[in-house]
């Protein structure tokens, strides 16, 4: 009897003990998907953001079609200042030999690197088996009546992270918990960059 008891014990003690370590390390290894994951995103998301960039440089405002962001990319051109000579040098001033001019460069090469696959992925989340990003453009007026261009883009979490919660209820009461926080601090839950609704000069809302 004592000897059943005592395997009884020791039985428990390891029931607890993987428990105790499962709501330890879960969270933990949750955190460490949720930076790779984040990492990507926001690196994909930082390049919409340069390429809309150069787009509204080019054409005053920014779009909402990730067709025409590409085939800008692709084709288009934008304007640089080239520079010669330096601007804290008063005697090239006064010899003119300072200059300032506009030059077009391609978009691709300048931005990108020539990298066609980097720009074909640009609607798509990582990690979100082929869903995109949502994209729009518009128009906002400020508090003293001048009107402002903006875009956002954005990816949700429960996108971002579908595939991973996939394997793991633990995963998944997590993904909800962290999502519910988000809203209740007005926050949104995923990955953004721009407003449609306020003019935030494109910020993401990692940084």
């Amino acid at each position: 009897m004592k000897t059943v008891l005592q395997v009884a014990l020791l039985l428990a003690i390891v029931v607890l003990g993987y428990f105790l370590y499962q709501s330890i390390s879960t969270p933990i290894r949750y955190e460490e998907e949720q930076s790779k994951r984040y990492g990507k995103v926001i690196q994909r998301i930082k390049d919409i953001r340069t390429a809309q960039v150069a787009f509204k440089s080019e054409y005053g405002k920014y779009t909402g079609s990730f067709d025409t962001l590409i085939t800008f990319i692709k084709t288009g051109h934008f304007n640089v200042e080239k520079r010669t000579g330096s601007a804290d040098d008063s005697t090239a001033i006064a010899k003119g030999l300072f200059k300032r001019e506009k030059v077009q460069v391609r978009v691709l090469d300048s931005l990108f690197k020539g990298n066609i696959a980097r720009v074909d992925s640009l609607p798509f989340i990582p990690f979100g088996g082929g869903t995109k990003f949502e994209l729009g453009a518009g128009e906002l007026m400020t508090a003293s009546k001048v009107p402002v261009k903006v875009f956002e883009t954005k990816a949700a979490d429960s996108i971002i992270f579908r595939s991973y919660v996939a394997s793991n209820p633990r995963y998944k009461q997590i993904l909800v918990n962290k999502t519910e926080e988000k809203k209740k601090l007005d926050k949104y839950a995923g990955i953004k960059v721009g407003s449609l609704t306020e003019a935030t000069n494109n910020a993401g809302n990692w940084e």
